[in-house]
């Protein structure tokens, strides 16, 4: 076991590494949150999470809770016991969320898929075409467990194909604030999310966009919900307050989240995360490994999971990472257990940090058994990364951006 010094490396997909700036603006003391100015914090905050989904004519919730909670917060909202929903299946985070509908009483149609594929667009078309009685279609995003990264836009374009009228319902968890989300232009519904990924604070906030037909949806709907109601959240929302006890803290900390996102520029920040995870992906292909994903276009900028070889246990690269060496990896879930490792590469981290997590991989998989060539991964992405970084630099320099910060669209 290495010395306790430094810092243990965080490389799983969520809770991401919380930046120091951030972590200072949740130290304060605690205060009144029904006090009179307490809407100077909240109101900005609600417009600007809208910026960050690109939802304009819908609106945005916050509830103290996981990600989790503002799933079944979207079902409960927006839909009744008994309806009809489409659904599919490639990895645990999919997985959970058919089980949340089954449990609520949804009558759901569940596409299964390979474990490193992701939302089979020719089959919800079809099956939509078949059925229109489907009230809801749901799209996983990114899933995490697999690194498969789907295509949301292409949701809504077989559903208008189809000639649906369901509701759009999208896990963006792991892809908000590091993956280009548009909302409006998607035509997403419900859009969850939460605050230990891309927005870069601990998790305690579940984020949910909602769009205008939702909330026009959430005032028929039947289902029972009484912690996660809209028609609660509207009321004080539209005040500055919430219905019950807020994280203080954790909004601070999301003010000060934001006002970095938007220092960096989204679009650069969409920019940052495919090279870091290009350059993560050269490094993997080098060693001789592959991905889950069973194809580049599932490929996601947020998260890797690597396969091992047959012979090594991807839950003893993890166990060794993070004993020897301090370094937290993702393990494999579920029908991947074992089979994967995932290294996390969003939200507040660069390119060396991104081969500070390929070395510690190298040795982990090294140690555990894995014919790997030490420093060849490395390498790869050491390479990658000099001729991209060269090349921003040269496209800012045309630009007359050295030096200044690009903000996003406000």
């Amino acid at each position: 076991m290495s010395a306790r010094t430094g810092v243990t490396h965080m490389f799983v997909p969520g809770p991401t590494n919380v930046p120091d700036r951030v972590r200072r603006a949740m130290n304060v003391p605690m205060e009144d949150h029904r006090a009179p100015d307490f809407p100077q914090l909240t109101l900005p905050l609600f417009e600007d999470l809208r910026k960050v989904y690109r939802n304009e004519t819908g609106r945005v919730f916050m509830y103290p809770s996981s990600g989790t909670g503002a799933w079944e917060a979207a079902v409960s909202n927006t839909l009744n016991r008994g309806d009809r929903v489409l659904m599919s299946r490639f990895g645990q985070f999919s997985l959970l969320w058919v089980d949340m509908a089954q449990r609520l009483g949804l009558d759901v149609i569940c596409v299964d898929r390979e474990w490193g594929e992701g939302v089979p667009l020719e089959e919800y078309e079809r099956i939509l075409t078949e059925d229109p009685s489907i009230r809801g279609v749901f799209a996983c995003h990114n899933e995490t467990a697999t690194g498969v990264t789907s295509d949301v836009a292409g949701v809504r374009r077989v559903m208008d194909a189809a000639g649906s009228d369901a509701l759009l319902f999208v896990d963006a968890v792991s892809s908000l604030a590091s993956l280009p989300f548009e909302q409006e232009a998607w035509g997403v519904d419900l859009a969850v999310s939460g605050s230990q990924k891309g927005l870069m604070l601990p998790a305690g906030l579940a984020v949910l966009g909602v769009s205008a037909k939702a909330l026009e949806a959430s005032k028929s709907a039947t289902m029972e919900r009484c912690y996660f109601s809209f028609a609660d959240m509207l009321k004080t929302n539209d005040l500055g307050y919430f219905p019950y006890t807020p994280p203080t803290p954790l909004l601070h900390g999301m003010r000060c989240s934001l006002d970095m996102l938007f220092a960096e520029g989204l679009d650069n920040v969409f920019a940052r995360h495919h090279r870091l995870a290009e350059g993560v992906r050269r490094g993997v292909d080098a060693l001789g490994l592959s991905l889950c994903a069973v194809e580049p276009k599932w490929y996601s900028d947020t998260v890797s999971a690597i396969r091992t070889p047959d012979d090594v246990d991807g839950a003893e690269v993890c166990r060794i990472g993070y004993h020897r060496y301090r370094t937290s990896f993702g393990a494999g879930l579920s029908k991947v257990a074992g089979k994967v490792f995932r290294i996390g590469h969003l939200g507040d981290l660069n390119e060396v940090s991104c081969l500070a997590a390929l070395a510690s991989a190298e040795m982990s998989l090294a140690d555990a058994g894995a014919k790997v060539d030490l420093g060849v991964g490395v390498a790869a992405a050491q390479e990658y990364y000099r001729n991209a970084t060269a090349a921003l630099e040269a496209s800012r320099d045309g630009a007359g951006l050295v030096g200044t910060a690009s903000v996003s669209p406000q």
